[in-house]
């Protein structure tokens, strides 16, 4: 599936920094954050360093996210990191140990 054309701004990306645990339905919210944030600016970073849980939802909604916008994560949680690591979605995500990392890049 090609990548589609992403848009390129001299505004800064958004950073959200959502809390807790991420599924099926604490998901909605989070997304519509992120849809809000993308009407002004470029991209998003996740700062996900407080992500104590997330399921397949949770790497459905990174996964749309990236191929609509420039998408970066931030600090991982542990959790987070083995989430990514397991489906193999650290090989083509954006991750960055810190959220200062992500904004430089």
């Amino acid at each position: 599936m090609p990548t589609p054309e992403r848009r390129h701004s001299s505004v800064p990306l958004a950073v959200i920094a959502p809390r807790g645990e991420f599924d099926l339905d604490s998901l909605p919210p989070l997304q519509a954050r992120i849809d809000t944030v993308l009407a002004d600016h470029a991209g998003v970073i996740i700062d996900a360093s407080g992500i104590t849980f997330a399921d397949s939802m949770f790497i459905r909604l990174l996964l749309t996210t990236h191929q609509r916008t420039d998408l970066r994560i931030a600090a991982p949680s542990e959790t987070i990191e083995r989430l990514l690591a397991v489906v193999g979605a650290d090989a083509f995500l954006r991750v960055y140990p810190t959220v200062e990392q992500a904004q430089e890049s």
